[in-house]
């Protein structure tokens, strides 16, 4: 489940001793940040898991791998290099640490007044605290689409917008993909903007791909970490993108934001 392709050189990140050096504190699972030799990683131990009334306790770690997974058979670099393994509090997730630059934000909220004419998306609107009209917008950029492709085809219940990570030179990470997978409509996501719009031809292309793949080594692999249904329910998928050709507009049931947005 690991790549030798981005392995960090003299590095070997399965064996090598994995030591914790601090905590996020604002997640809502265990999760912490730690060093393996002199590589930064993001470790979230299975013991730290929150149990979830509508996801099997202990399988987040393994829904963040197959998302990795997912990822890599888009070619699109969304999801960091993520993978399972022994660590200080018992097995868990472990993911390259990714630097973000805080001078970006790709996904904000802004006075209705100020939203840019131009390369910018709005996703709703509202009022802040003291009643004035405010915009949850997001880049309009590939970047950005081809994360949201990634979110309806992992069914993803919690794209928040301090789960885009910017990093230098225009690309975007993006992380905690916990809760992805589940056979029923759950995708909760700040990146709507580009409902009903037509997929461009390298969009169609990655969805095709993961349909193929599911048939064949990339569908042996997610058998490991989800089940079965869970499976049928994203080759499924990839059938509606497919036979749309279109990104999707909310399902209607429960809220199709997270919450907090942020």
């Amino acid at each position: 489940m690991t790549s030798p392709d981005d392995e960090p050189r003299g590095v070997d990140l399965d064996g090598d001793e994995l030591r914790i050096v601090g905590r996020l504190t604002a997640a809502s699972n265990a999760t912490f940040v730690g060093t393996i030799r002199d590589v930064a990683v993001v470790y979230k131990p299975v013991a730290g898991e929150r149990p979830l009334w509508d996801f099997p306790e202990g399988t987040l770690a393994l829904r963040e791998v197959a998302a990795y997974l997912v990822s890599q058979t888009l070619g699109w670099d969304v999801v960091p290099r993520t993978w399972l393994r022994d660590g200080p509090l018992g097995p868990g997730m472990v993911q390259l640490w990714q630097e973000p630059d805080p001078q970006q934000d790709p996904v904000d909220v802004v006075p209705t007044s100020a939203v840019p004419a131009q390369g910018w998306r709005t996703v709703l609107e509202g009022t802040d605290e003291r009643g004035r009209p405010v915009a949850v917008v997001h880049e309009d950029s590939p970047a950005l689409r081809r994360m949201a492709v990634l979110d309806v085809l992992l069914n993803n219940a919690d794209r928040k917008g301090g789960h885009v990570l910017p990093v230098a030179g225009g690309h975007r990470y993006g992380v905690d993909h916990g809760v992805t997978f589940h056979t029923e409509p759950k995708l909760r996501t700040v990146l709507w903007g580009w409902v009903g719009e037509p997929f461009d031809a390298d969009e169609t292309a990655g969805v095709r791909l993961v349909r193929s793949e599911v048939a064949g080594e990339l569908g042996q692999q997610l058998a490991t970490l989800l089940t079965t249904p869970e499976v049928d329910a994203l080759a499924e998928r990839c059938d509606r993108l497919l036979a749309s050709g279109r990104f999707p507009a909310p399902d209607g049931g429960a809220s199709p934001v997270p919450w907090p947005l942020f």
